[in-house]
């Protein structure tokens, strides 16, 4: 009990099936001409390869050119991963205001909502903590999302799967989240927009983009975001507010200063802080209403974030680019909160017991980074490279301060827990404090290059050498390591027709830990490695995309449990396997249709072949679609489904059964400036566990919808 009370304050199938479809489908369904050929030679001469390029203002939900992966820009079937974006198309047509909305949408994605204001993200059986800002590295620092992250702000969102240990620090084997920023426009663009929903929802928001100045070498962008509503849980209501900038200065014909400024606010009240108990005292599971919130009336949790950008990039020519820039950011968390634990009585409020707290926390990061590509001839064939570096500082503060009755019986409860009103004395928190206090520092370069064996074969070939080191306490358990370790990367992509192509690729894994074994030592780094092959085609002249993927990954060493010895947390290390396989089409089916859908499956076992990480659904399916009845009217469908999961949690088990959730939505273009939408989501009014990711757990919204007017100009 105290040990996850301690730790919430700190923070194989096959492709032969897939091979058989794509064999059976008639020539003509092919795409009629290949990508663009930036790797065909003529004689040694260089062509520049083609940049990515916005998804704003395109109706596809189909993928373009991506650096997340390698750092150079590929295509999705150029890529030898499996890659998956979320366009600005989608969010917006599916009214995916949040991150964790979008990122629900995303193939093999868990959103694992733990409290109210704190998110962790899974893929394919381990935690996701690699996260991109425009291809450069920006991890959160609990691993966990504080607060909202608006979408208003981002073109597109890349969900790269499998190990990415060349750009994003550590080679995990889940996923790479890049958000690839708006960028400003040379043409003066302007909207707005107005949105009322459930729970008392007010959203206004605004995007104007343009040129500054006669001649269009100096660009600017502002985006902002304002919203209120209450919840469907008892007493709870957040705030949002979003302003990002973004000015664009050439200063020269080769070289462009992009200068960049983010403010994110959350202010959330009566949030949770755990969440509702899963088991009775007699083994039974609780059954609690929807709306049942174990926060205290006076309780609440802002969070929020600044970030500060400044890039310059410059083009030597003959395809080379330089890009070079300082990101620093700061977060800082408040709040004042009581968290509610125990085993209820089942009929009464018996076993449970209340811990209220003070905490504020702060986080600055300092992040530079390098980075060089272009194309290069060697044995009379044209190839691709890519070096860099990067460096990044990390200083955390954490500071809880503790009522002097902390653990005390939670008497106010009433009969009930889902009858309690959320009226609970407010104490004084000074009785006694503990806090965290490290520093973290990453110092990596790399290199990579695609070579072109042949007009069918690409080899990707790279490395990483990363020092990572870290000093200081967090809640009396030492945040020290101390490593260096080099992390390669081999990719092979094989191009059998014109619209299909077959690829393969491996990394290592590394990951320092900072949990402490049963001796106060931290954990000796994971180990491990990841492989995957797949299969991606283009169908329909290069509307539609397929992708398939078999994965296999071993973590060893990797942190299990927590066991409370001695007033603090100890872990054991253990070993994990997982493999899967992964199936997504994505973009133009039919005239006016698009659509975007996955089917995962994945196992994970641990050194024994015992099911383990249970919490994480085995299998995932996601279909969204959008149907564009007339010129003007559009209608849009989605389905997510994910097979069940548990928890053991004390020798008794919490169960969320397999279920589907489905949103619906229309749109309708009343002029050339305005439209109207409205979306409802989960139309079914499915009752849900939103995760069990811990041994505490509370339900996902219930039936609601909004309703949107957008203006553009």
């Amino acid at each position: 009990m105290s040990a996850i009370l301690l730790r919430r304050v700190a923070a194989a199938p096959s492709l032969l099936v897939l091979s058989g479809l794509i064999t059976a489908i008639p020539a003509t369904a092919w795409a009629q001409s290949p990508e663009p050929a930036v790797d065909s030679v003529q004689g040694v001469s260089v062509t520049a390869r083609k940049e990515e390029a916005p998804t704003e203002g395109r109706a596809s939900y189909r993928a373009g050119r991506s650096r997340t992966a390698t750092g150079l820009a590929l295509t999705p079937r150029e890529t030898p991963q499996a890659i998956s974006t979320i366009t600005r198309s989608q969010l917006d047509d599916f009214g995916l205001g949040t991150v964790n909305d979008a990122l629900a949408f995303a193939p093999g994605v868990t959103v694992e909502r733990v409290e109210t204001d704190r998110t962790y993200y899974s893929a394919r059986g381990f935690d996701i903590d690699n996260f991109q800002l425009d291809g450069i590295g920006l991890p959160f620092t609990n691993g966990a999302q504080w607060g909202e992250v608006d979408t208003l702000v981002y073109d597109r969102i890349d969900v790269l799967r499998g190990a990415n240990g060349l750009l994003t620090g550590t080679g995990l084997p889940s996923a790479t989240i890049n958000f690839v920023r708006k960028k400003p426009t040379s043409a003066f663009q302007a909207s707005g927009g107005l949105t009322l929903g459930s729970w008392n929802k007010v959203r206004l928001e605004g995007d104007v983009s343009g040129a500054l100045n006669a001649d269009g070498s100096v660009r600017g962008r502002l985006v902002g975001a304002a919203q209120d509503s209450d919840s469907y849980l008892d007493r709870h209501g957040k705030r949002l507010y979003t302003l990002y900038g973004a000015v664009d200065i050439d200063l020269s014909r080769h070289t462009t200063l992009s200068l960049g400024w983010l403010e994110r606010e959350s202010r959330a009240r009566s949030p949770f802080w755990g969440a509702l108990p899963m088991n009775y005292t007699n083994g039974a599971q609780t059954d609690y209403d929807v709306s049942t919130n174990t926060a205290a009336d006076w309780t609440w949790w802002n969070n929020k974030e600044r970030r500060l950008t400044a890039e310059l990039s410059h083009d030597f020519g003959q395809g080379w680019q330089l890009r070079t820039g300082l990101t620093h950011r700061s977060n800082k968390s408040d709040s004042e909160l009581l968290y509610v634990f125990g085993t209820p009585v089942q009929g009464n409020a018996a076993g449970l017991y209340g811990y209220p707290s003070a905490f504020r926390g702060d986080y600055m990061q300092d992040l530079l980074h390098l980075q060089a590509s272009g194309p290069f001839s060697l044995a009379g064939r044209q190839h691709e490279a890519v070096v860099g570096a990067n460096w990044a500082k990390e200083d955390a503060t954490e500071l809880s301060g503790y009522a002097s009755y902390a653990g005390s019986r939670f008497t106010d409860l009433g009969a009930m827990l889902d009858n309690w009103d959320g009226r609970f004395a407010k104490p004084a928190m000074d009785a006694s404090f503990a806090g965290s206090s490290f520093d973290l520092e990453r110092r990596g370069v790399y290199g990579a290059a695609r070579f072109s064996l042949s007009d069918a074969v690409k080899l990707i070939t790279g490395a990483q050498l990363l020092h990572i080191r870290s000093s200081g306490l967090s809640y009396g358990v030492p945040h020290v390591y101390d490593a260096t370790r080099l992390t390669p990367y081999l990719g092979a992509v094989w191009t059998l027709t014109p619209a299909l192509a077959a690829y393969a690729s491996h990394t290592q894994i590394y990951k320092p830990q900072t949990e402490v074994s049963a001796d106060g030592k931290p954990l000796a780094p994971v180990r491990g490695s990841n492989a995957e092959v797949g299969l991606k085609a283009d169908l329909l002249d290069r509307k539609l995309s397929l992708q398939a993927a078999v994965f296999r990954t071993r973590q060893d060493g990797l942190a299990g449990d927590a066991t409370w010895v001695e007033g603090r947390n100890v872990y054991s290390a253990t070993d994990a396997r997982s493999q899967g396989i992964e199936l997504e089409a994505t973009g133009r089916v039919a005239e006016g249709v698009e659509l975007s859908a996955s089917l995962t499956h994945t196992d994970i076992e641990d050194a024994d072949g015992q099911d383990t990480r249970t919490f994480l659904p085995r299998d995932t399916a996601r279909v969204s679609v959008r149907y564009a009845a007339t010129d003007r009217l559009s209608t849009t469908a989605a389905v997510r489904w994910q097979s069940a999961i548990h928890r053991d949690i004390g020798g008794v088990r919490a169960t969320q059964d397999s279920h589907a959730l489905l949103d619906v939505g229309a749109s309708y273009q009343i002029d050339k400036h305005w439209k109207v939408s409205a979306q409802i989501r989960n139309l079914t009014d499915q009752k849900y566990i939103n995760s069990l990711y811990w041994d505490q757990a509370f339900y996902g919204a219930p039936r609601h919808g909004q309703v949107s007017v957008n203006w553009t100009y």
